[in-house]
């Protein structure tokens, strides 16, 4: 498959690195190496699909020019649209036989995958409540950023990866979000919230661009057991542990596997991507619908 990147940000240049020999051509207008100023400089016989690494904003037009002509369109999260410019683009996804996928490589870590199985096999018994934390120490960073530091800030970028996050564990997740929290210690946007979501199972998610050591949590509680995720592999080592009640109490039985590798998740997804492409299908905005309205109910309870 012929790809070609759009935007040449850090998003970019890794999932330049990772498509390797099928990438063509890239497009940036700002980054001088960049092969072309503007996706439309590249005659469409020259390739099949494009990567799209640009800030949201210029998200839409991409798109639109890509389903327009039959081309394949990898789109870093979130991808926030009005729901009738995306039920627009599932109609012209259909039409022209064309994958339109948002990228949310966390759900291709060995441990999430595990963890869907263990609650898609239903041994935790009935879940009571979940609890997922994720931090980092972008805020300086982000701060001095000409475009990241603004809006709901940390909401946006780390929560829609916890919320696709919900939708994967919990597929039938869509009770209503509370924000208990959103903090501007350092930055302009939230670099710290807290919010829950309506179950079942009820779930709370903390996200911070303040914590110094990266870290990733999950904690998930059921009738019969927990299972428990510790960090990420590209910050590893990364752990799963399941637990399984003991009755009426007393110490769990546990098991816990660990995991210290590269990060597998970015070629992961891309072969995912190719496979779709390569099937034609399908291509579905359900989960980018509900991420984009409990974002935006999120992020107008912060600006309040």
């Amino acid at each position: 498959m012929r790809v070609v990147i759009v935007g040449l940000g850090v998003q970019g240049r890794k999932r330049r690195t990772v498509a390797g020999a099928d990438v063509v051509a890239t497009v940036d207008p700002a980054i001088a190496d960049a092969d072309h100023r503007r996706l439309s400089d590249i005659p469409a016989d020259r390739y099949d699909a494009a990567l799209v690494c640009t800030p949201d904003s210029a998200k839409p037009p991409l798109i639109d020019e890509l389903l327009g002509a039959g081309k394949h369109a990898l789109v870093e999260k979130p991808l926030l649209a009005e729901e009738t410019t995306l039920a627009r683009w599932a109609g012209l996804a259909r039409e022209r036989k064309a994958v339109c996928y948002t990228a949310y490589n966390h759900r291709f870590e060995p441990h999430w995958a595990r963890l869907a199985g263990v609650l898609a096999s239903g041994s935790l018994g009935r879940i009571y409540h979940a609890r997922f934390f994720y931090g980092n120490g972008t805020a300086r960073l982000v701060r001095e950023s000409a475009w990241r530091d603004q809006g709901s800030g940390v909401i946006h970028d780390l929560g829609s990866h916890l919320l696709d996050a919900c939708r994967f564990w919990f597929p039938g997740i869509g009770g209503e979000a509370r924000l208990q929290t959103a903090d501007r210690f350092e930055n302009r946007a939230p670099d710290h919230a807290i919010f829950t979501l309506e179950g079942p199972p009820a779930i709370e998610v903390e996200l911070s661009l303040l914590s110094w050591r990266n870290d990733f949590t999950a904690d998930v509680y059921g009738e019969l057991g927990s299972a428990h995720i510790r960090s990420l592999c590209k910050w590893g080592p990364t752990t799963l542990t399941l637990r399984t009640r003991v009755l009426p109490s007393g110490r769990p039985l546990e098991e816990t596997e660990t995991l210290a590798q590269d990060d597998p998740t970015w070629a992961a997804e891309y072969a995912h991507f190719k496979s779709l492409c390569k099937a034609g299908g399908p291509s579905s905005f359900d989960n980018d619908i509900w991420i984009g309205r409990t974002l935006d109910v999120l992020a107008r309870k912060a600006a309040a």
